[in-house]
């Protein structure tokens, strides 16, 4: 269960909070270790990284760890922190008795919601783009003097990217399935129908679909 951003004092944010978080942010990392960075931890419960509420929950990390709850590790040289078998433990009871106060919406939940707004708002542009640039294409073929080469390369740039971003604020906004807190949501650019498909053209598909969440890549000077 999530909310919006949680309503406590820099210095009120529970310790069972602290551990939901890390619980949470280790699994949407989908990776094969359980220990999370701190600006991941704060990222989950919804604290900027600089402000007085990090710095109580670093306070606390401290305190977690010598309670036997926390491991802490070093992942590349950066600090990290894992849940310990009392931490799940103690995690596990607060949660059965209602104590653990609901987390903020998760990353990957704010992320899907925002490419979903996103996509609602832009496609119908980026259709009229495309629309565009297909009479742009049509111009030039029926033209009495004929086009140089740079001029058709240029035009098949345009209208690649201008496609491109038709179908990744398609996929956004029709195909992208909500996320779910119990797991991470990765896109793998797999499609439910790939398994009718030989092999080499699944890996054709797999190839078209690469970025097709990344919203940056619809900025309009974006040159993907």
């Amino acid at each position: 269960m999530t909310s919006t951003t949680p309503k406590h004092p820099a210095d009120a944010i529970p310790d069972e909070m602290v551990l939901a978080a890390i619980d949470r942010a280790a699994r949407h990392r989908a990776r094969d270790h359980a220990d999370v960075p701190v600006w991941a931890i704060t990222e989950h419960l919804g604290i900027g990284r600089r402000s007085a509420a990090a710095r109580h929950v670093r306070s606390r990390l401290v305190v977690l760890v010598e309670a036997g709850r926390l491991e802490r590790s070093r992942r590349h040289g950066i600090p990290a922190w894992a849940l310990r078998r009392s931490g799940r433990r103690h995690l596990a009871r607060a949660s059965r008795s209602g104590s653990v106060p609901a987390l903020p919406e998760s990353p990957q939940q704010r992320l899907w919601r925002d490419a979903q707004t996103l996509a609602e708002q832009e496609i119908e542009r980026f259709r009229q783009d495309l629309r565009t640039s297909i009479d742009e294409s049509v111009q030039m073929l029926d033209a009495r003097s004929v086009a140089s080469s740079d001029a058709w390369f240029e035009l098949s740039e345009q209208l690649r990217r201008a496609m491109w971003r038709v179908g990744s604020a398609t996929y956004c906004l029709h195909e992208w399935v909500e996320p779910h807190d119990e797991q991470a949501d990765i896109d793998d650019r797999r499609d439910p129908d790939d398994h009718k498909l030989i092999a080499a053209e699944c890996a054709r598909r797999k190839s078209w679909r690469a970025g097709r969440r990344n919203l940056r890549l619809w900025q309009d000077n974006d040159t993907r």
